[in-house]
């Protein structure tokens, strides 16, 4: 018999996957780190429009969540152009290193 995982337990673990992820985008130097925090955060939201979805048997949540993947798609290519530029230009890809404003 399949039970449902009541919504709730959806959000807390949404929560706490969005601290985990704004934390790391916080604390972190590294641009990649810095990035895959920000993609946990975008997951974090997609949970919480499935979730949603699923309690109000609506199906706007997972409309949303094909936008946020594309947006979290188009934000890894240009992230990944924007590393491999900055790594070209100064050997790191240390978030304190991209100001190109220091020469």
């Amino acid at each position: 018999m399949l039970q449902e995982i009541p919504t709730s337990y959806c959000y807390l673990l949404s929560a706490i996957v969005f601290i985990i992820g704004a934390v790391g985008a916080i604390t972190r130097k590294n641009a990649i780190v810095i990035f895959m925090s920000i993609e946990l955060m975008l997951n974090s939201v997609n949970l919480v429009f499935i979730s949603s979805g699923n309690a109000f048997a609506s199906m706007d949540g997972s409309i949303f969540v094909f936008f946020v993947m594309t947006v979290a798609a188009v934000e890894a290519a240009v992230g990944l152009a924007i590393f491999v530029m900055l790594f070209r230009m100064k050997g790191t890809v240390n978030a304190d290193e991209a100001s190109l404003m220091k020469g």
